[in-house]
């Protein structure tokens, strides 16, 4: 048998699971001393650590250098500085989110002194004549957009590279324009980027650990590893990404030591899997938890985010319109009702719907009900009951699941509708009106009032009773939509029967009550004025509406946007974002990343899916081109790398999301590592130290000792000397300097 046909044993160079010999007894193998790599040299631990110290110190140059200009609001700081007032001032916000990396901006603004008493309502805002510390709260950003740079660094270490191809892969982070544009300004990126760094160099660390399994070093890295998932997730909701990176692991770790060959154990393996769900599920969620009752203790007055949430939750804040002003409503009540998303009113007029549509349907003639956007008589309509009531009293209160009518006021006709199909949606119905007179079409007017979370029995208040009108004997609900009418209907809203009764869209209000049905003061119907206490709601209801609202507003930040881009352009860094512009001047902040640096990257990822492939096609033909250790780490370290890098990137050509290039940023910093491990693989000469341990023959962990040439090290020095003049060339966009 040929040499290039024998399988090389013992080599074994990654950061993911592997087993030592066979031949030996789980025990036995479990009781062993953890391999040891030969002695690090003082001289390469001082070298290692003045690279890392000079790293962090270039680091923070280049991302503090004129880190006050412009002393103005840029790009999304209108957003995240202001998010940092309301947690100053307390009052409540909505963000498609998460609030950890907003909750340390605000920690940031309140160390230098910012009170909370600037809006940052546009870009352009001068912080200079306001006084606001914007030196301060862009610098705890910077910091942690400085600190990612050693953990590059130090990701690319632990995992068994050497210190020229450790700093080269940080030198990709470190001068990278848009790193540095993202990370110096009043944004999230920094924190997430940061803590995804640190979730996949705990996880390496804990990794290291697999001979000490169970050792308190080991659970450490373990419960490190899920703090930091907790903060990557608890930044933006793209750190389940970086879940799913180091999931991946933990099941492949999982997968062997499932082999009953390596543990012929079963209660073996379900300790490792009950002590993972602790340390990497259990501890990340009840931590992310914690942010939210921070945030929910913290933001405790009305605020800017109280219409995007229930009733319910509305009622929990201090100083809440709903709170002071809802008002039981009961029948005969003149109200004015708004729809929840459109916020327009209900309305009728007596104009009728034409005889023919555009498209050849027929309409029912009748008066047309639409949706207007301002306060007018023709939005008035009467609360009618369908059953006896008091002449006076509780019993006239209007409540959950009760059958109404509604009369519109100034027509004097009731609200109906019928099977026929609505102007602009033919499988909707149309909604018209009739008098009262029409005892036929009696049943076509009756409209169930569902509110929504409500119990059995509870009243209707204006305001803070969001509800959904059903049809009684059709089923569909009263709905309408953003698009307009022709010109017959004014441009006004249509409205129309929604057969959906799961659509959320479909949630009214009552904004005013207008007049009470027996002429009574409505504001205070009961005799005395009842106090309005600020209501309790349990954390868990909160967090969960607040959690589904985010996810939808996410999803449906769909408009075109004149910087958005699509994924395919991110790699090759194709188009940017203009943060911020000066015509007089003639200055802009541009986001872009380093040309140099991104392409690397990506020919580095094309690479090693193509070394990938050809080694796979090789093995196919019994021939095996690579070392045993090599292949490892190619496999296992470089293939961690590429699927942090994967799981990162192909999700958002799922997103119907806008989609910027900063969401590319955890991606390329992934696409880094894999950058400074194929030039390893290509460049630098392995020297594997077999270790004997008990008899057994085995591989170090990845700190395996290399040797580069002068030709390896002079490759490597030009790519950074590019790599930092195209920084340099593209210097004026990152700081907005001419």
């Amino acid at each position: 048998m040929s040499l290039a046909r024998k399988r090389k044993t013992g080599g074994e160079a990654s950061t993911l699971p592997h087993s030592i010999s066979r031949t030996t007894s789980d025990d036995e193998k479990r009781r062993l001393p953890r391999p040891r790599p030969p002695p690090t040299s003082h001289s390469e631990t001082l070298i290692s650590l003045s690279t890392a110290l000079a790293l962090t110190t270039l680091a923070f140059v280049v991302r503090f250098y004129r880190i006050g200009h412009p002393d103005q609001v840029v790009f999304d700081e209108v957003h995240f500085g202001a998010f940092a007032g309301q947690y100053l001032r307390r009052e409540y916000y909505f963000d498609v989110h998460p609030p950890f990396a907003k909750l340390l901006n605000a920690l940031g603004a309140w160390l230098v002194g910012f009170k909370g008493d600037f809006g940052f309502d546009n870009i352009g805002d001068s912080y200079t004549t306001a006084n606001v510390p914007y030196v301060g709260m862009r610098s705890f950003c910077a910091v942690m957009g400085s600190v990612t740079v050693p953990v590059v660094y130090a990701i690319m270490r632990e995992s068994g590279y050497p210190v020229v191809i450790a700093a080269f892969s940080a030198l990709l982070v470190l001068f990278d324009n848009g790193h540095v544009t993202q990370t110096r300004l009043i944004l999230l990126d920094a924190a997430l980027v940061l803590f995804m760094s640190l979730s996949l160099l705990c996880y390496i660390k804990f990794h290291q650990q697999r001979y000490r399994e169970f050792s308190k070093t080991w659970w450490f890295w373990l419960i490190c590893t899920g703090l930091s998932l907790a903060c990557t997730l608890g930044c933006k909701m793209v750190g389940v990404l970086t879940f799913a990176t180091v999931g991946v692991a933990v099941l492949w770790d999982l997968w062997g030591i499932l082999d009953i060959k390596k543990n012929p154990e079963i209660s073996y393996f379900y300790r490792h899997f009950a002590y993972r769900a602790l340390g990497l599920i259990l501890i990340p969620f009840l931590t992310y938890l914690a942010f939210f009752w921070v945030h929910f203790k913290i933001l405790i007055y009305s605020g800017p985010g109280d219409s995007f949430m229930s009733p319910a939750f509305q009622e929990t804040l201090q100083g809440n319109q709903l709170l002071l002003n809802a008002q039981e409503i009961r029948y005969y009540d003149t109200v004015t009702l708004k729809h929840k998303d459109t916020k327009q009113y209900l309305h009728s007029h007596l104009e009728a719907y034409p005889l023919r549509y555009e498209d050849g349907r027929i309409s029912s003639q009748g008066q047309q009900v639409t949706c207007y956007p301002h306060n007018d008589t023709n939005n008035h309509w009467q609360i009618l009951p369908t059953k006896e009531i008091p002449d006076s009293g509780r019993g006239r209160v209007v409540r959950h699941n009760d059958i109404i009518q509604l009369r519109h006021i100034n027509s004097d006709t009731l609200l109906l509708t019928h099977d026929v199909a609505s102007p602009l949606m033919p499988t909707n119905q149309e909604f018209t009106t009739v008098v009262p007179e029409d005892e036929e079409r009696h049943n076509d007017t009756l409209f169930q009032l569902n509110l929504i979370d409500a119990h059995s029995g509870e009243p209707w208040r204006s305001l803070s009773g969001h509800f959904k009108l059903i049809h009684v004997p059709t089923k569909v609900l009263l709905w309408t939509h953003a698009k307009a009418l022709p010109e017959w209907a004014f441009g006004q809203q249509e409205v129309n029967g929604n057969k959906n009764m799961q659509d959320r869209t479909t949630a009214w209000f009552v904004e005013d009550i207008i007049e009470d049905g027996q002429g009574m003061d409505f504001k205070n119907r009961t005799g005395h004025v009842e106090p309005k206490v600020v209501k309790k709601r349990n954390f868990f209801k909160k967090f969960f509406e607040l959690q589904i609202l985010m996810l939808q507003h996410n999803a449906g930040l769909t408009a075109e946007h004149p910087y958005a881009s699509n994924p395919i352009e991110w790699p090759f860094c194709l188009s940017g974002i203009s943060f911020w512009t000066d015509g007089d001047t003639q200055q802009q902040i541009y986001m872009i990343g380093n040309l140099i640096g991104w392409w690397i990257t990506a020919v580095s990822v094309s690479v090693y899916v193509g070394i990938v492939l050809a080694e796979q096609l090789a093995r196919r033909r019994g021939i095996e081109p690579l070392e045993e250790g090599i292949r490892n780490r190619l496999y296992r370290n470089t293939g961690y790398f590429f699927g942090a890098w994967a799981f990162h990137y192909f999700p958002f050509f799922l997103m119907a999301r806008q989609r910027f290039l900063h969401h590319y940023l955890p991606a390329h910093l992934a696409a880094s590592l894999i950058a400074g491990s194929i030039l390893n693989f290509v460049l630098v000469e392995e020297v594997n130290y077999p270790v004997s341990v008990a008899g057994l023959n085995t591989r170090l962990r990845p700190a395996v000792r290399a040797r580069m040439s002068k030709v390896a090290l002079g490759v490597v020095g030009v790519l950074a000397l590019v790599t930092i003049g195209m920084f340099l060339w593209e210097a004026p966009l990152t700081y907005g300097i001419t």
